[in-house]
C-alpha cells in the first residue's frame, strides 16, 4: 500500500473514532490537535500532529507550540516530546496519530508531574520591569496629537462653542428633525386638553 493509501485510511479511521469529541480536530486532512484533559484543568496540553507525505513509513510532525499551551514550560514540553518521539519510533510504519493521542491521555499525569503552571501575568510584568530602565528617556518625549485637516477643523469648531463643548441638546437636533407633523400636533393637542 502506499503512503497516501495509508494516510486516506488512517483519516477515516479518524473522523470516525473522533466523531463529536470536543478534544479532537482536524486543522487539515493531515494535521491534527488533541487535548488532553478538560478546559480549565491546569494540567491540560495540546498536542499537534502532521503527517509528512511519506508519512507512516517516516515519523509524523509532533508540535506542542499551540497558544493553548502557553503556561507550560519549555522542559516539560521538552519532555513530553521526547516520550512521544520514542512511541513513534516503536509505531514506525504503521498508522499512529490515534496511538499517540491515546497514549498521552493515558500517561497525561506522568507528562504533566514537573508541571508549575507559567503565570503570564508575572512574566509580562518580568518583561515590563526589566524594559523600563532602558524606556524611561524615551518618555520624556511628548506624544504627538492627532492632525486635523483644516477641513476637519473647520467642521469640528462648527459644532462647538467657544470652550471647545458641544451645544446643549446638541444629540436632540436629529431627533427632532425626524419628528412628523401629526407627531407634533398629536402632543399639543394631549398637552393643551
Amino acid at each position: 500500500m502506499s503512503a497516501n493509501e495509508d494516510q486516506e485510511m488512517e483519516l477515516e479511521a479518524l473522523r470516525s473514532i473522533y466523531e463529536g469529541d470536543e478534544s479532537f480536530r482536524e486543522l487539515s486532512p493531515v494535521s491534527f490537535q488533541y487535548r488532553i484533559g478538560e478546559n480549565g484543568d491546569p494540567k491540560a496540553f495540546l498536542i499537534e500532529i502532521s503527517w509528512t507525505e511519506t508519512y507512516p513509513q517516516t515519523p509524523p510532525i509532533i508540535s506542542m507550540n499551540a497558544f493553548f499551551n502557553n503556561t507550560i514550560s519549555s522542559a516539560v514540553k521538552q519532555s513530553i516530546l521526547a516520550k512521544l518521539q520514542e512511541a513513534v519510533e516503536v509505531n514506525l510504519g504503521t498508522a499512529m496519530t490515534y496511538t499517540l493521542f491515546e497514549y498521552a491521555k493515558d500517561n497525561k499525569e506522568q507528562f504533566m508531574e514537573n508541571h508549575h503552571p507559567i503565570n503570564s501575568t508575572t512574566s509580562i510584568s518580568n518583561i515590563i520591569s526589566v524594559e523600563t530602565p532602558n524606556t524611561a528617556p524615551s518618555n520624556k518625549k511628548k506624544d504627538k496629537k492627532e492632525q486635523l485637516s483644516k477641513a476637519q477643523k473647520r467642521k469640528l469648531a462648527d459644532k462647538t462653542d467657544h470652550k471647545g463643548e458641544l451645544p446643549r441638546g446638541w444629540n436632540w437636533v436629529d431627533v427632532v428633525k425626524h419628528v412628523s407633523i401629526f407627531e407634533i400636533s398629536f402632543v399639543l393637542g394631549f398637552l393643551i386638553s
